[in-house]
């Protein structure tokens, strides 16, 4: 765990050194302190300004002299190291951002699923319930009434059953809107008497 904290370290103050040469605190050519100022300075190990001053050098910020010690070499170099970090770290927070979602999802998901299966328990419980046992039929690739809506079945009228859940696929969806849509796989939960059974199944999938 230490490793990432200090890598982190010497990172953030390599840009600081980077914004203070963008900010002309200092001139090109100058020197900056050694590295046991700095690490004084940052309140750090010599070994974290060392990889600080490293890594300018690498991107051509800093130009270490033995002998000479640290002087600064540019500024425009010292700026693009500042986009470069600004970019690295802004792909850094969203692959944070999209980590929580992901783990935010799942819970979602979970709870669905949670909330589905409440859901089928319950309408297995309807089942039963007298006189007004629930009955499912399903909507066959020969129904006419596939893209209908259920206020344009006028299901009372034709069958006497009133529609309480309308399943599609794994989800129940508990007492269907009019505007509600039928499609082939659709099962329609019904209640009513005791041919409810016989009558939806010839109104919905007589050919």
């Amino acid at each position: 765990m230490s490793k990432p904290l200090q890598s982190a370290k010497y990172q953030k103050i390599a840009l600081d050194i980077a914004q203070r040469i963008v900010n002309k605190d200092f001139q090109i050519g100058d020197k900056i302190h050694g590295r046991s100022l700095l690490s004084s300075m940052y309140t750090v190990s010599p070994e974290t300004i060392r990889k600080a001053v490293a890594l300018l050098q690498d991107m051509g910020v800093l130009r270490v002299n033995h002998g000479s010690g640290i002087v600064i070499n540019s500024v425009e170099k010292a700026y693009g190291f500042i986009q470069r970090f600004k970019d690295v770290d802004s792909v850094n927070s969203l692959k944070h951002d999209l980590e929580k979602l992901v783990v935010k999802k799942k819970e979602i998901d979970n709870d669905l699923e949670k909330t589905l299966n409440k859901i089928i328990e319950f309408s297995d419980k309807l089942k039963n319930l007298s006189p007004y046992n629930p009955v499912e039929v399903e909507v066959s690739k020969h129904s006419h009434y596939i893209g209908s809506t259920i206020s344009e079945l006028k299901f009372w009228q034709n069958t006497g059953g009133t529609v309480v859940a309308l399943r599609k696929g794994n989800q129940l969806i508990i007492s269907p809107g009019p505007f509600a849509i039928l499609e082939q796989g659709d099962s329609i939960v019904v209640v009513g008497g005791s041919n409810i059974l016989h009558d939806v199944e010839v109104f919905i999938n007589s050919q």
